[in-house]
């Protein structure tokens, strides 16, 4: 299975990925406007479940992904369901490249943290190797349009029906970690702080690593972005490197293992699975990396931290021994609030 996706999640990936989600019996049926989205039917709740522990699972039916599609909130103490009249600020968390959203309370238990004691944490899906992206598909458009879900569906929604506020961060994990970046930067304003791990940041540093785990996975490798020459201007409107600028004066936390074998990965850690095409055969990884895709991912979080600080962004970094893996990014996760949660309240 493709190495740039999520740690363990890699080895169910194909068959998480490829079923249908499919909405519960019964369900709230209620309608939320998406102003300036494409496309512009609303969003419908169609289930909506109480799983205790202040979690509320829905089920969305998206414009922008052509189906049903599920979103887990955390919510802060003292939330009441139906419209609640308190407006609380937002921790959004996007997943990696499996979509896999209920990582961050199956695995990480976040929902045991006293910081987030008092915000509302957004955790939608996205579609297998989704990038956080309005896929082109060859100028076409439509689905999966990932970043109109997440953003111009799923935010609208949380506002209008779950009390969340307009003070917002924003943090994610490998894919997840490009889009909390590339959403901070092509949507200014949106988001008050942002938060990477392992996140492929840079990505026309290595076109080749996205080409090469579509091709991998069956996907059209040019209907995400189109052709990193031809439809360079797409990659770069994309590309949190092109879009520095955007992010003066944001916290930006960014934090990346090297592949190699780290304090949190088992002895018996095996390599990840082969890629074809996916290292570059000009300038081959050293032999003790483990995690091809984790030393990519340093390579592009390096690259990326002093651009970011020249434009102004106030950015700190975490660049430790590791694999691409989940047990990191549930330490970084928590490390990260430091920075994330006094930006909800400045």
């Amino acid at each position: 299975m493709a190495s740039l996706l999520s740690g363990p999640a890699r080895r169910r990936l194909l068959l998480r990925g490829i079923l249908a989600v499919a909405a519960p019996a019964g369900g709230a049926g209620r309608a939320v406007a998406l102003p300036g989205a494409s496309p512009t039917r609303a969003a419908v709740v169609t289930g909506e479940t109480y799983s205790g522990r202040r979690i509320v699972d829905l089920v969305v039916d998206s414009a922008a992904l052509g189906r049903p599609a599920r979103v887990r909130l955390l919510t802060p103490e003292g939330w009441h369901a139906r419209r609640p009249v308190h407006r609380w600020p937002v921790l959004l968390l996007l997943p990696g490249g499996d979509g896999d959203h209920l990582v961050w309370t199956r695995d990480y238990g976040i929902e045991d943290l006293p910081g987030l004691r008092h915000t509302l944490v957004v955790m939608p899906e996205m579609p297998l190797f989704g990038f956080c992206t309005d896929w082109w598909n060859h100028g076409a458009g439509g689905p999966p349009a990932v970043e109109t879900f997440h953003l111009r569906e799923v935010l609208p929604l949380v506002e209008k029906e779950y009390g969340a506020g307009t003070r917002r961060v924003v943090a994610g994990q490998s894919q997840g970690g490009f889009g909390a970046l590339s959403y901070t930067a092509r949507h200014r304003g949106m988001f008050r702080a942002a938060a990477s791990y392992s996140g492929y940041v840079h990505p026309l540093l290595h076109p080749r690593a996205v080409r090469a785990a579509m091709d991998h996975l069956g996907l059209d490798r040019t209907a995400l972005w189109g052709d990193p020459v031809r439809q360079r201007a797409i990659w770069e409107a994309h590309d949190p490197a092109y879009l520095a600028h955007r992010l003066a004066g944001i916290p930006v936390r960014l934090s990346c293992g090297d592949g190699r074998l780290g304090p949190l990965d088992p002895p018996d850690t095996l390599p990840d699975e082969h890629v074809p095409g996916l290292e570059d055969p000009d300038r081959p990884l050293p032999g003790d990396v483990l995690s091809p895709t984790e030393a990519i991912m340093r390579e592009e979080d390096e690259a990326l931290a002093p651009l970011l600080r020249a434009a102004g962004a106030r950015v700190t970094t975490r660049f430790h021994p590791g694999t691409h893996d989940p047990a990191y990014w549930s330490r970084e996760f928590r490390g990260s609030l430091r920075m994330l949660l006094p930006a909800l309240h400045t």
